[in-house]
């Protein structure tokens, strides 16, 4: 089964797939202007404005859905694979994927803002919902909505529990079992309570837990900040190669850096577009740049904050280009994930790093498998014009899924998530390439109205972009509920 599983992924994940994702999200960035820079400071203070409806949530709490689903175990065991794999150069095309990919983010974002429709009194949107509307295409949009409803329901929430449980049984000497019984629980009581209840948890759970983490990073950063000019250079040196070190492994830098950027950041993986379409905005272009944004967080921020703890105390190995011969082994018989982190905050906060990492793992891929159901959710909804008794199982089924994860091995957790992130990537991908032009349209339209000193508005029929129902008469208000500032 894991032979299987491993030689899809050379397919999936071959080395032009990942120069493909490189070559889209540059090429996005030049046709926005590189927005992720010129409204960076309009990307963040959108962030804060609007209200959530009866339709749909506030823009702060799309925000949070989807940084939910950004910011999960890739962040902490996925940035330590990286590392084990490709060096500590693997970090400088985290980067770099994240920066290219704020201007995809945008893109795909937007087309969901764009193609949304409302069904069953609240927003719906996402890739399914944009390739057929926007490309007209239905067996296309048929097909990401299937392989969505797979990777969410069925192949990724396991990368998350897998990881729940290894670091409370690292930690505290938890059954798995009992971890993943604990799990399944809690998130019972949320994913029954709808889309709103989503919503709410994830923009409490999110700052709290994103902010705790960073606090801790700074107090080991600061305690060997001695170590910053050496490890920046280490990073920029691995990642181009010149290092003597790690210079022989400078395709599996950027091989691990893309590709974990990919699965951490998820830009044009897909998953951000179904939070952005439930917001609710007057504009589709405001939710395009805080999906933007929410890149920056989750890579610049988050994985850094890992990466660095890892780098500075040097708490990691990492692997030949053979994949056995040891380049560097700082914790040896370590394998790569939580423990990298863990051995980092224990050089510092001795008897604390263990169950820091652990509780910190533990929001992070728990809120990751809530905003999982959303998106499975908002694909199931697509695929049955009477979704309640699907929507009833799919709950069912991903509890299951997110339990046998929790006790099956790590190796085939990551593969199995892998399958499932490359197929939407490729999908996607394609979908956004032919269907760029709307999106491009709204924000030159969004900047144009910026400029006369408007609040932006968007009306589709005015502007030529067919297909995209809801705003075809122009924004219609829906009645406020909640103010989220």
């Amino acid at each position: 089964m894991e032979g299987f599983v491993n030689g899809l992924n050379g397919i999936l994940w071959s080395t032009p797939v990942i120069y493909i994702c490189l070559a889209v999200g540059l090429l996005f960035s030049v046709l926005t202007r590189f927005l992720q820079v010129r409204h960076i400071k309009e990307m963040f203070k959108l962030m804060f404005q609007g209200k959530s409806s009866e339709a749909g949530v506030s823009s702060f709490q799309a925000l949070s859905i989807s940084l939910s689903g950004r910011v999960g175990t890739g962040n902490i065991a996925g940035t330590a694979t990286a590392i084990a794999m490709g060096g500590p150069g693997a970090v400088f095309w985290m980067w770099a994927i994240a920066f290219i990919g704020a201007g995809t983010s945008y893109i795909e974002s937007t087309l969901a803002q764009i193609y949304k429709v409302k069904k069953d009194g609240v927003y719906r949107g996402g890739p399914a919902f944009y390739i057929e509307k926007g490309i007209g295409i239905k067996w296309f949009a048929v097909l990401f909505a299937i392989s969505a409803l797979l990777a969410m329901a069925l192949l990724m929430p396991g990368i998350q529990s897998n990881s729940i449980a290894l670091a409370m049984e690292n930690a505290f000497g938890m059954n798995t079992s009992v971890t993943g019984f604990i799990v399944i629980f809690l998130l019972a009581l949320i994913i029954f309570g709808g889309v709103k209840r989503i919503a709410t948890v994830a923009q409490y759970a999110v700052p709290f837990m994103a902010i705790g983490y960073m606090l801790v990073a700074l107090i080991i950063i600061g305690v060997n900040i001695t170590e910053l000019p050496g490890v920046i250079g280490l990073i920029f040196s691995s990642a181009f190669g010149a290092d003597a070190a790690f210079g022989g492994i400078l395709g599996s830098a950027i091989a691990w850096g893309v590709k974990r950027g990919i699965y951490s950041n998820e830009a044009g993986q897909g998953t951000g577009p179904h939070a952005a379409a439930a917001a609710e905005v007057s504009h589709p272009a405001k939710q395009g740049l805080v999906q933007a944004a929410a890149v920056y967080i989750d890579t610049l921020l988050v994985c850094s904050a890992t990466a660095f703890m890892i780098l500075f105390t040097g708490m990691f190995n990492t692997v030949g280009a053979d994949g056995e011969t040891m380049i560097r082994e700082g914790l040896p018989g370590v394998e790569a994930g939580p423990g990298f982190t863990q051995a980092a905050v224990e050089t510092v906060l001795p008897g604390f790093g263990a169950g820091f990492v652990a509780i910190s793992l533990f929001f992070f891929a728990f809120t990751t498998i809530m905003a999982y159901y959303y998106m499975a959710e908002t694909n199931v909804a697509y695929l049955f014009k009477k979704s309640k008794w699907p929507t009833f199982i799919l709950k069912f089924v991903l509890l299951g899924s997110t339990f046998y994860g929790a006790v099956k091995t790590a190796g085939l957790a990551w593969a199995l998530g892998d399958v499932g992130l490359g197929l939407m990537v490729w999908l996607n991908i394609i979908a956004i390439l032919i269907l760029a032009k709307p999106a491009l349209i709204a924000l030159k339209d969004y900047e144009a109205q910026k400029k006369q000193g408007l609040d932006p508005v968007f009306n589709s029929t005015k502007l030529g972009i067919k297909n995209a129902d809801y705003w075809e008469n122009g924004y219609q208000e829906e009645k406020k509920t909640e103010k989220v500032s």
